[in-house]
């Protein structure tokens, strides 16, 4: 059992984006939402 995850340990891979990416994104998308509320209203 302890074999499967020590395997599992060694064969990590590099996260798609960094934390910043993420924020940057997650920023962005809260703005476009805001936006567009402004809009409609």
């Amino acid at each position: 059992m302890s074999k499967g995850q020590d395997s599992k340990k060694s064969s990590k891979k590099e996260p798609a984006k960094t934390q910043k990416e993420k924020k940057a994104d997650k920023r962005l998308k809260k703005e476009e939402k805001t936006a567009g509320v402004k809009l409609t209203i």
